[in-house]
């Protein structure tokens, strides 16, 4: 996230804002703007995996 310059604000954004796709197994892809966020949910807290920029 750091190393692509994404902060921790357009993550929370993307999170709350973004598309919604689910990706087996429990993984959702939050897709926001010019960036994924994929994460795993665990109870009602989101874990984030990775954020990839996409072109």
């Amino acid at each position: 996230m750091i190393g692509r310059g994404i902060s921790e604000n357009e993550v929370a954004e993307g999170i709350r804002r973004g598309s919604k796709t689910l990706q087996k197994p429990n993984k959702i892809l939050f897709n926001y703007k010019c960036y994924t966020i994929i994460s795993k949910k665990i109870k009602d807290v989101y874990y984030i995996i990775t954020v990839n920029l996409r072109w």
